[in-house]
């Protein structure tokens, strides 16, 4: 869990990096919300891996 969270915070920001990068415009928002998304999710799974709460 905490290996895919990383790797979820690191996606999140190279969805916002490309998305500043390559769009403009009406487009931009949605895919660095996106981004953004992502980057809390892997934050959850860290902290939840981190706590050792993400036994069931």
């Amino acid at each position: 869990m905490k290996i895919s969270g990383f790797l979820l915070l690191v996606s999140g920001w190279l969805i916002v990096i490309a998305a500043l990068i390559l769009l403009h415009g009406r487009a931009l928002p949605p895919f660095v919300l996106a981004g953004l998304g992502t980057e809390l999710l892997g934050l959850v799974l860290v902290a939840r891996a981190h706590l050792g709460r993400d036994n069931p």
